[in-house]
């Protein structure tokens, strides 16, 4: 059984504040967002891990960094706030889990809070970035505080879901422990150049739940 009381999200951050890497980022973002619009809002960066506590994961899901246009990005890959238009991936998301379970309705909110109070880490590898400018903040230290994360769930947690899109994601497949018999769940890309490859029908929404429910965790309610 697991029992994680002693590590929370709040200990794995003040230990990572005292690293030269993290400094350094941190510097770099200060003076990005000092300088330029950049998102998400600064008080949404950790938004994954406030609305999904360590303790309470069931489910990983890896973007690779935030919506670069203005308004989209809210700290959760793929969502976008409440009101927003869902931009292409996330309605190829939305049309699978539709898929998945036969809803007759399509969401009318794309935030997925919904999705992170019930266990779904939505995490990018890349926390942020700079208006208009995809991959801006990368190999700035992010991915090496993201890798950390994606590591230590697969470390100290068992029969975790891990779902993978796209070629990126593929590539953190080795940094997740094996050991602990997690599932991991590998498609193409929700968007809409490679969603056609494998995204759509893959059923992967279904399957996590299947796990879940095997696992005698609670299922996601993913619409």
């Amino acid at each position: 059984m697991e029992n994680n009381d002693y590590f929370n999200w709040n200990f794995f951050l003040k230990k990572e504040s005292k690293k030269y890497y993290f400094n350094n980022l941190l510097s770099f973002i200060n003076l990005e967002y000092k300088n330029y619009n950049c998102y998400p809002k600064k008080n949404d960066i950790f938004n994954s891990i406030k609305y999904c506590p360590f303790n309470t994961i069931k489910v990983v899901i890896l973007g690779q960094d935030p919506y670069p246009n203005k308004g989209q990005a809210d700290g959760l890959c793929f969502s976008v706030p409440n009101g927003i238009s869902f931009p292409p991936s996330l309605r190829n998301i939305f049309i699978e889990v539709k898929n998945c379970f036969n809803y007759k309705k399509f969401p009318t909110n794309g935030s997925l809070i919904r999705w992170a109070k019930q266990g779904v880490l939505l995490l990018n590898s890349i926390l942020t970035v700079r208006n208009g400018m995809p991959g801006s903040h990368k190999n700035r230290g992010w991915e090496i505080f993201t890798n950390k994360m994606i590591h230590i769930i697969s470390l100290k947690k068992t029969h975790i879901v891990f779902l993978l899109w796209g070629k990126y994601a593929h590539e953190k497949e080795h940094i997740i422990c094996i050991k602990n018999n997690h599932y991991v769940l590998k498609t193409s890309h929700p968007s809409p150049f490679s969603s056609n490859l494998g995204f759509i029908g893959c059923k992967h929404f279904l399957k996590t739940n299947k796990f879940l429910y095997f696992h005698n965790k609670s299922i996601i309610k993913w619409t």
